[in-house]
């Protein structure tokens, strides 16, 4: 039988552990810790993202601020609003909703976040640090892969694990960290270069799908026995549904799922856990401005 990797249930949790540390703080005479956010202009996803960071920060008793900006912002203006946060000794931490427009150079916005604030983990001095091993702000929703292994009690070392994706946010963090002492897994990273890659998602104990292809992973690609973790999300339309569209990951999951031990569901597994991980960034960046 499958069991489920239930990332709603487990942030939750997480969620209500925050929320008493955070009264015991108050009621301490302490201000609360306080996420910001700043969005430009007005991409579906990125709104909904932001939406839901904002109450689940208002849930566990933090200050939430959102700064939105308009399509036209310059990368200047832009810049400028992040200099403000950076010098804000109110705000613990922020993070710069992406994708940006076109017209601003993501990198150049990254790299403009001060480490000490950059509660996403996506700054060059946070993932270097990462990569070494030392003390880090690590991106979220790798983070909240390596916390439901954990809570769950998935056993790591020296697994096998095979993550499918290379992306700075997602798959060579995840792939990074799960090789560390702590985890101990044996890994492999694969792409969309990767030859004969049912061979190799085969051989995976612990299988990280973020591709970004809607139901890319079938059956035949699945070891039996394997634990699953599904970082897509893709919205289909779906005339059945109330809000027209139903979500779906990057797995199959109506014929894969027989075969594993653990799965993440989508929606429900690995996103919720995104967020709890930014709260968790925030708490831990708040005691540092504290000290």
């Amino acid at each position: 039988m499958t069991d489920i990797l239930d990332g709603k249930a487990l942030a939750l949790q997480i969620k209500e552990e925050i929320a008493n540390e955070v009264r015991q703080l108050t009621a301490e005479g302490h201000r609360a810790p306080h996420l910001a956010a700043v969005i430009v202009g007005t991409d579906g996803a990125s709104m909904t993202y932001v939406a839901n960071k904002e109450k689940s920060s208002h849930e566990v008793g933090f200050t939430s601020s959102v700064y939105r900006m308009s399509e036209t912002t310059t990368e200047k203006q832009l810049l400028e609003t992040i200099d403000f946060l950076n010098n804000d000794p109110d705000i613990d931490g922020f993070i710069v909703q992406l994708p940006l427009p076109k017209h601003i150079n993501e990198q150049r916005v990254i790299n403009a976040i001060s480490p000490d604030k950059d509660v996403d983990g996506f700054t060059p001095v946070n993932i270097g640090r990462m990569v070494l091993g030392e003390e880090c702000f690590v991106p979220a929703t790798p983070m909240g892969i390596c916390t439901l292994l954990q809570r769950y009690g998935i056993e790591t070392a020296g697994k096998h694990c095979v993550v499918i994706g290379r992306s700075n946010i997602v798959g060579t963090p995840v792939a990074n960290l799960l090789s560390r002492k702590g985890f101990d897994c044996t890994v492999t990273m694969c792409h969309s270069k990767t030859q004969n890659l049912p061979e190799i998602t085969r051989q995976a104990d612990i299988l990280v799908v973020a591709i970004g292809k809607a139901e890319f992973i079938t059956a035949d690609m699945v070891k039996e026995g394997a634990v699953l973790v599904d970082v897509g999300i893709h919205r289909v339309e779906d005339a059945t549904k109330k809000n027209g569209y139903r979500v779906i990951g990057d797995v199959k999951h109506s014929e894969v799922d027989a075969k594993c031990s653990w799965v993440t569901p989508v929606p429900g597994g690995v996103g919720p856990l995104t967020i709890v991980s930014l709260l968790q960034n925030t708490l831990k960046a708040y005691k540092k401005h504290r000290k």
